[in-house]
């Protein structure tokens, strides 16, 4: 099966029909539901790995077992985010990372960067990740192939685990039950907003701090030694993390249009006197009824607070009220 056909196969190019968002959302809720995930994966090995990604990566290094995954940092030397991604041990002097499409370019050239003299190998490998989400996503799993690797995912309300592997040649039943509920992406990104989950290119770009956007906690450890960037993280911790700008939840109290249109959008202060944030990412939300988003919001609005959203579509600009909520929006 080729990779285009795997990806159809898990709904990553099905579009919505009436009805479905509902289903695939209940499924993500109470039972398992899957999805193809764009993902970039590097192979990084040689004599040189462990210790090169532990002065490279905010998160504990050493300690990994192999099999074991980590959330982890990609820093500037001045504490920006780079790159937010997953690491995974896969054997003596042998990672695997990986994270969100079109961003393995990234990691690679910022690694290459500072590798020096170090003898590490990057290199990308052509394959796909399968995300299971649910309490019942354990029970989907049919077994573990050696090629694949499976990631637990802790996502608040949304748990579960992604299976990253080549495309296995008779398909996706051979690493999930036939009667696997598969998401669309409508669903799979309401799911991802309300658990407050922050993507590269969208609520993580150029000059972000991982404070403003929630991930120190999982992805910086304060007891391993240096790495870049690290002055930043560690001042702003000391400091209780006080930032001027921090990720929350957007939800709407009123009919908005399709969510695409929305990306991008200004919310303002209840009194519209003041722009505190752009929205990020946008979905319809059928827990909450009503399309939620997330945007990194400055200070002045301290959630839950009443906002207000504008944009602007083929009807000219367009305002809605609106709360900002704290993260996660579900439980």
């Amino acid at each position: 099966m080729s990779r285009s056909e795997e990806r159809a196969a898990v709904g990553s190019e099905r579009p919505a029909r009436a009805g479905e968002i509902d289903t695939d959302y209940e499924a993500l809720r109470d039972t398992a539901a899957a999805r193809l995930i764009g993902r970039d994966v590097l192979s990084v090995s040689g004599p040189d790995t462990t210790d090169y990604l532990q002065g490279q990566c905010s998160q504990e290094v050493t300690a990994l077992a192999d099999g074991d995954s980590a959330e982890a940092l990609l820093l500037s030397p001045q504490g920006k985010v780079e790159v937010y991604l997953r690491l995974t041990k896969l054997g003596d002097q042998h990672f695997l990372i990986d994270t969100d499409e079109g961003f393995g370019a990234v990691a690679t050239a910022r690694l290459a960067r500072f590798r020096l003299r170090m003898k590490v190998d990057i290199e990308p490998r052509d394959w796909i990740c399968v995300g299971l989400r649910g309490p019942g996503a354990a029970e989907h799993l049919l077994g573990k192939p050696e090629a694949v690797v499976a990631a637990p995912v802790a996502w608040p309300g949304f748990s579960g685990v992604d299976l990253l592997g080549p495309p296995p040649p008779d398909g996706l039943s051979q690493w999930i039950g036939d009667d696997v509920v598969i998401c669309g992406p409508e669903a799979w990104e309401a799911a991802r907003i309300e658990a407050g989950v922050p993507r590269n290119g969208r609520e993580i770009g150029e000059g972000t701090i991982a404070a403003e956007v929630g991930l120190v906690d999982r992805t910086v450890s304060f007891t391993k030694g240096c790495f870049t960037g690290q002055e930043l993280v560690a001042r702003l911790d000391a400091r209780g993390s006080k930032v001027a700008r921090r990720l929350s939840g957007v939800v709407f109290d009123g009919p908005a249009g399709p969510a695409e249109t929305l990306v991008g959008g200004s919310v303002l202060t209840a009194d519209e006197a003041h722009e505190v944030g752009r929205l990020s990412s946008v979905a319809w939300s059928p827990g909450l009824g009503a399309h939620v988003a997330l945007a990194v919001l400055h200070r002045r609005v301290t959630p839950p607070a009443a906002v207000v959203v504008r944009w602007t579509d083929d009807d000219g600009t367009r305002t809605v009220p609106a709360e900002s909520r704290p993260l996660p929006l579900v439980g």
